[in-house]
């Protein structure tokens, strides 16, 4: 049974407690007995000495010597500074005082560093705003500059396609008129002199019946129901495109009155275009004589 308990552990039975204080009591008994034992034997060799004098005389006289005179010895001198008297006891409210006062220092210690490490953050957020402004403003110039270039691109290529298209334009025209000079001079039964500059075939205007077709045309579409006094005569300039087009018009000369010479040029307006004359022909030009009771 011993041996299968000694294999296991944990059917052994437990230390009996307090061995060490057990062994170190009885190490403590045994020295305090030897320092007894000691102490006694010395104790009882000191009492039981006995000191013996013994004097010597001589049958001749003789005087002795002095004896000698011992020197005492010279005092020695301590040259090490006494000891500071030790510190008057602090009365507990001065020392109350010492350490409020101590408490108060460390209170504004934190609070300047807590101060100081505020103004650098602030300091710190401000230069941030700062350069974030600043990157703003030259975000925003370079925007307004880029803008302002894309404008000017802009306005130069609408003045190069105005230009362009006005330059089309007078090359569109010039050749309509040079093939309207080609086919004038290559008419037929023109009747100019040679090296005459006109282009018509006859030297005279419109023929006379060609006025009264063109009053003809315009007399239906002119709108006036105004009463006006006597009979006014508005002039006006009409040119025509060689198709008989009506492609402007302007008073050459006023009636007086303004309501008729507006009428007149809105019945202009309303035709468009004027018949040809009889050779089949349209005049550039032509200037009209309207008044309200022809």
């Amino acid at each position: 049974m011993f041996h299968a308990a000694a294999g296991r552990p944990e059917f052994l039975p437990p230390p009996e407690p307090g061995l060490l204080r057990s062994v170190t009591l009885a190490l403590l008994a045994h020295v305090v007995l030897v320092l007894a034992l000691s102490w006694g034997i010395h104790w009882k060799r000191d009492d039981n000495t006995v000191a013996v004098e013994a004097e010597i005389w001589s049958a001749a006289v003789q005087q002795a010597a002095p004896k000698p005179v011992e020197t005492p010895p010279t005092p020695k001198v301590d040259t090490t500074p006494p000891p500071p008297p030790p510190p008057a006891p602090t009365p507990p409210q001065q020392r109350d005082a010492e350490i409020a006062i101590e408490r108060e220092k460390e209170r504004l210690a934190q609070e300047k560093a807590l101060q100081q490490e505020q103004a650098r953050k602030a300091a710190a957020e401000e230069a941030e705003r700062r350069e974030a402004a600043d990157r703003r403003r030259k975000q925003e110039e370079a925007r307004k500059e880029e803008a302002a270039k894309k404008a000017a691109e802009e306005r130069k290529r609408a003045e190069q396609t105005v230009a362009r298209e006005k330059r089309e334009q007078e090359e569109r025209l010039a050749k309509q008129r040079a093939e309207n000079l080609k086919r004038i001079q290559g008419m037929a039964g023109a009747t100019g002199v040679p090296g005459s500059e006109g282009l018509a075939l006859r030297s005279s205007g419109p023929s006379d019946s060609y006025g009264g077709r063109i009053r003809a045309k315009v007399r239906p579409n002119i709108v006036f129901s105004d009463d006006i006094s006597g009979n006014p005569s508005a002039e006006v300039l009409v040119r025509l495109a060689p198709d008989g087009t009506i492609v402007g018009t302007k008073i050459r000369k006023e009636s007086g009155q303004k309501s008729w010479d507006d009428a007149v040029l809105r019945a202009l307006a309303r035709t468009e275009v004027f018949p040809r004359d009889v050779d089949g022909r349209v005049p550039p030009e032509v200037v009209l004589v309207f008044r309200p009771r022809d």
